[in-house]
């Protein structure tokens, strides 16, 4: 049985903090101070916590390494949590998403090591192609800036639209200088998108929730981010000064093992794609 924490969206915004809290059994900053006891790491379900659970069950014990992981549905409490030390690390986000965090929000979270990419796909329930999607046609985006500027140049990359020149990591519909087809655009929350492809024409999902919603990036989708010298790599971070962890020294150079390469090559076939 997984020894994983599910936590709702809902239950995050009454009060994940303090669950937290409760759930490391000391104070706030035990989780990252103390580094005796486990390196409790939170985790999007898919497939970060799915990772962090292959270590656990097959790696960490022989390694000498206490890991507990609590799986998260947002991303915004996994960087709260580790910036207030209600737990020792986290695994769900990508350099860009990090920084705009960081500035945003005052936190000081800082990579580790980048263990895998999760390519953002268009997918659709309604059209075979992105060519087939017809004029006015509604395209659902992540509503953060960093993830709807990502699925803004994964359309362009594939002449849905074209972006103004410099519209970069934060880039907006705004931006956009050219639309042939006239495309509309409808901001949701990123782990909704999946939820949104029966009331859109089509969708830009990031990886984790396109899986998590039974979705196959490497063959659903219409068009997918190329790998090559993608940006996006997801890691392992921890609040600044925490680097030098022992802790957290084992679980960096175990998720860029060897073993977690070919379990991610198996269990994903392509759809998540190692970045070591």
């Amino acid at each position: 049985m997984r020894n994983t924490a599910k936590i709702t969206t809902a239950v995050l915004a009454a009060g994940a903090l303090t669950f937290g809290l409760t759930a490391c059994g000391s104070d706030k900053d035990s989780a990252s101070s103390d580094t005796s006891g486990p390196l409790i790491v939170a985790a999007s379900p898919t497939p970060h916590a799915e990772i962090l659970d292959f270590v656990k069950k097959n790696l960490a014990k022989k390694a000498g390494l206490d890991l507990e992981v609590k799986e998260f549905q947002d991303y915004i409490v996994p960087n709260t949590a580790t910036e207030d030390g209600s737990v020792g690390a986290n695994y769900f986000q990508n350099q860009p998403y990090l920084d705009d965090f960081n500035k945003k929000r005052g936190t000081h979270i800082v990579p580790v090591v980048t263990v895998h990419l999760e390519p953002l796909g268009l997918y659709s329930h309604k059209v075979k192609s992105a060519d087939a999607l017809k004029s006015g046609a509604t395209i659902a985006v992540p509503n953060d800036a960093v993830n709807e500027a990502r699925a803004l140049k994964l359309l362009a990359a594939n002449g849905l639209i074209t972006l103004k020149d410099g519209a970069g990591s934060e880039a907006t519909p705004q931006d956009i200088s050219k639309n042939p087809k006239n495309l509309t655009f409808k901001e949701v929350e990123a782990a909704q998108t999946p939820r949104s492809l029966d009331d859109v024409d089509a969708a830009v999902v990031n990886g984790n929730y396109a899986i998590s919603a039974g979705l196959k990036p490497a063959q659903d989708a219409l068009v997918l981010e190329s790998a090559k010298n993608n940006p996006y790599g997801n890691f392992l971070a921890v609040k600044k000064g925490n680097e030098d962890d022992p802790r957290v020294k084992k679980l960096a150079k175990l998720l860029t093992s060897p073993e977690v390469k070919k379990f991610i090559e198996d269990k994903y076939a392509g759809s998540v794609i190692p970045s070591f």
